[in-house]
């Protein structure tokens, strides 16, 4: 591989967010990287913008709509076939990249050809850094790690579109696509990591998901099915079928919360999201409130 191979870097859109879409694509003209890089706008179920486009050949910027499934999965699929590099990454359209972030990721990658996915830290209310200098596929049954955010994707093309696969299109209504990926290219290898903090997350109201707890608990349901290595990990299993009650919880589905409570009791007593998820079912608390309390304590559900 040359030093700097060129790299392409899908950036997804549905075109809501102009301005960050923008800043994206600016860090990415801006990276101190030697090489070439082009960013693939992937407009998805909108009108294309033309006027971010760029014929730069250093810093090109082109554009592709999304050819297939009309979600997150199907527009960075529709990413990587545009792209005509080895070496693809990730910026969503909120999320921002420091200007040393490909330069690092790229020489710690080089270093090692049968990784599949390189990863680095992010910032967002707080910094997330992994403590190690590789994420392996028991990390990830452990835990979703925030620390390997989708932007901070560096990936081989020929391994996703040979052993390793693309985004996953059947994962009920394209959520958790990233964290399928991830353990797809751990249990490849293990993912090379960057320990700074390389990519910016701001704060901001918008996520595609939040409110939609059925459908969220449908894909954590569908990962628990086609990963059983899950259950090598009691305190694994009992994250995600926690998840599950709670989000079931959330959604106002009673009987299935209970079911998925109950399995993550006999994996593990320690898991919270069970007891929050049984109080809400109870009526001891409501959904709301237990919102409130993980937002003020600055954690995720």
């Amino acid at each position: 591989m040359d030093q700097w191979p060129p790299v392409t870097v899908v950036v997804c859109t549905t075109g809501n967010r102009p301005d960050m879409l923008r800043a994206a694509l600016k860090s990415v003209a801006d990276q101190d990287y030697p090489g070439d890089i082009t960013a693939v706008v992937v407009f998805d179920r909108c009108e294309p913008d033309l006027g971010v486009l760029s014929d730069d050949p250093h810093r090109r910027v082109t554009w592709t709509g999304n050819t297939r499934v009309p979600n997150v999965a199907g527009s960075r699929n529709s990413g990587i076939l545009a792209a005509e590099t080895e070496l693809v990454a990730f910026c969503d359209d909120d999320n921002t990249w420091r200007p040393g972030k490909l330069r690092a990721q790229v020489a710690l990658f080089s270093a090692e050809p049968e990784a599949a996915l390189a990863s680095c830290g992010m910032v967002s209310t707080q910094e997330r850094v992994f403590p190690g200098d590789h994420i392996t596929f028991d990390d990830l049954l452990r835990s979703r790690l925030p620390s390997a955010t989708t932007s901070s994707f560096l990936m081989r093309r020929s391994l996703l579109l040979g052993p390793v696969g693309i985004f996953s299109e059947e994962i009920p209504r394209g959520f958790a696509e990233d964290y399928e990926l991830l353990l797809r290219a751990a249990r490849h290898a293990p993912i090379p990591y960057v320990r700074e903090v390389l990519v910016e997350v701001p704060p901001h109201e918008g996520s595609h998901f939040y409110g939609r707890w059925e459908q969220i608990a449908d894909s954590h349901e569908w990962l628990l099915e086609h990963y059983p290595e899950f259950r090598r990990t009691r305190r694994g299993y009992a994250r995600l079928a926690g998840q599950v009650a709670f989000e079931s919880s959330m959604a106002g589905n009673r009987a299935r919360s209970l079911r998925w409570a109950r399995r993550a009791l006999l994996a593990s007593p320690l898991e919270p999201r069970t007891y929050a998820a049984l109080a809400i079912c109870s009526r001891l608390v409501t959904g709301e409130w237990v919102l409130r309390q993980v937002q003020a304590r600055g954690s995720g559900t």
